[in-house]
């Protein structure tokens, strides 16, 4: 049988929702639509952006003569083609290296442990992403690291290493006065040249989540930590390569 409405209902349970909503939390509902409002116009600006970058880009190139325009994509294709010939000579320089030392296959996530050309352990690694991190004030850009780094430290249970600000800004986490912390890196973690960490997963701290690797940082897991910890002391090299 047929029912007709009754008067007063809504027509469709979600626009009833909707009404409920924004009468019971005008404010958070306003809230949330401005800001929509304001990530549609940043994506606008972004796409108008990356839009007029491309015009330029292209207008340049035809301004340029047929000479130019092969010198220029020579100097890229020279550029990439250096990056790839020095990667290539530091892995064989690795190979080669007689006395202990570490080898990171950025490409496919892998370190090793070597000496005189003998591989004692091979071990899966995490590496932590490369992007702009910080806040608005004090942004920076993390990148994975490459070429030859060394030790610098070697840490302890209880030894201290002081928390980049951004770490805590990429976490969404509260900026602590002291960002010195003791063993806020696991039980045991290398310190290279340049800022770099290898480390594994603390059992506490702003670190201690599985999901989440340091920007250009290497995680390892905790029994290859172990492994390798009593045997590296300052000054052992570490490579990067692809």
């Amino acid at each position: 049988m047929y029912h007709t409405p009754q008067a007063g209902m809504s027509g469709s349970p979600r626009e009833g929702a909707w009404s409920a909503l924004r009468r019971s939390y005008p404010r958070t509902v306003a809230v949330f639509a401005t800001l929509i409002a304001v990530f549609l116009v940043g994506d606008v600006l972004l796409a108008v952006r990356y839009l007029r970058y491309r015009g330029e880009t292209a207008r340049l190139r035809d301004e340029m003569s047929d000479a130019e325009r092969q010198r220029t994509d020579m100097l890229d294709a020279s550029e990439t083609n250096r990056v790839s010939v020095m990667l290539e000579l530091l892995r064989r320089q690795a190979e080669g290296d007689r006395e202990l030392h570490l080898s990171v296959s950025v490409d496919s996530g892998t370190m090793y442990l070597e000496r005189d050309g003998a591989l004692l352990r091979e071990m899966h690694v995490t590496l932590g992403g490369e992007r702009v991190v910080g806040s608005r004030e004090d942004t920076v850009r993390v990148v994975r690291p490459r070429g030859a780094r060394s030790v610098e430290r070697v840490l302890g249970p209880n030894d201290r290493w002081e928390v980049p600000r951004w770490v805590f800004d990429d976490r969404g986490l509260p900026v602590p006065d002291n960002r010195t912390l003791p063993g806020v890196l696991g039980r045991n973690a290398l310190v290279l040249s340049g800022g770099t960490v290898i480390y594994a997963l603390p059992d506490s701290g702003v670190l201690a989540d599985s999901g989440y690797v340091i920007p250009g940082a290497v995680r390892l897991s905790r029994a290859d930590m172990r492994a390798i910890a009593p045997n590296i002391t300052p000054g052992v090299t570490v490579y990067f390569y692809e």
